[in-house]
């Protein structure tokens, strides 16, 4: 029995070139003008701070932790001072009308649905939480952030290990076996697994190129779209 969701964003909820060819731009292209700005604003400075302790450079001016978030970027790091710092520069596009989330209509379509029908629904992405947000509140099919009961990012932990999985296990408080979660990553659908939880692979033609036939023979239910699950049929 499924008693909770939680899902991945990008390439489950969403399409993967949105946030590659529209998100990470714009990120690179404001973010280095924001910092310089903003960088002495203790929720910014905190995370300057990080990037110099990741890198072992404590001394390193603003100019240099720049040039780290903006290698970052180039190479898609899932670190969690580049992902707060990018959520803060995402907020003005949203906000400025520069863009909308994409969100695949099947998943706006079930989400709203499984909310309908009392199921708690939670977001667990690289990207932090308050970029999360700003994802679902400004998307394409509309504000989506009421069907949402919580979300969790790296913070929690890394998203391809088991522990990560088992707290938040802990903080939804069901047992794992009545969660269900979606990405289109084996290798976090791996690490849920382990965890006990349930899990679907999300094989979208537009974003993973390998054969749903194929990825179905796993150990992981796979389907091309939210139409395709099942929840307590």
């Amino acid at each position: 029995m499924v008693r909770a969701i939680l899902t991945d964003i990008e390439g489950t909820t969403s399409s993967i070139s949105f946030v590659k060819e529209v998100l990470f731009p714009y990120a690179a292209h404001y973010l280095p003008a924001y910092v310089r700005e903003h960088a002495d604003e203790p929720v910014v400075a905190e995370q300057l701070q990080a990037v110099r302790v990741a890198i072992k450079e404590p001394e390193a001016d603003t100019d240099r932790v720049i040039a780290v978030l903006l290698n970052w970027i180039r190479e898609d790091r899932k670190a969690t001072p580049l992902k707060t710092l990018q959520g803060m520069v995402w907020k003005h596009g949203y906000q400025s009308g520069a863009y909308q989330a994409h969100v695949y209509p099947d998943a706006a379509q079930k989400l709203r649905e499984w909310h309908a029908q009392g199921l708690p629904i939670y977001i667990y992405s690289s990207g932090s939480i308050a970029a999360q947000k700003l994802f679902f509140k400004y998307s394409g099919a509309g504000d989506l952030t009421p069907l949402f009961s919580g979300y969790f990012d790296t913070t929690t932990g890394p998203k391809q290990e088991q522990a990560s999985y088992a707290a938040i296990v802990q903080a939804i408080g069901l047992p794992a076996q009545e969660i269900l979660f979606l990405s289109d990553v084996a290798a976090e659908l791996d690490a849920a697994k382990a965890a006990g939880l349930q899990t679907c692979w999300l094989v979208r033609p537009q974003d993973n190129p390998q054969n749903p036939a194929v990825c179905a023979q796993g150990p992981h239910p796979a389907v091309t779209s939210f139409n395709e699950i099942r929840v307590n049929p």
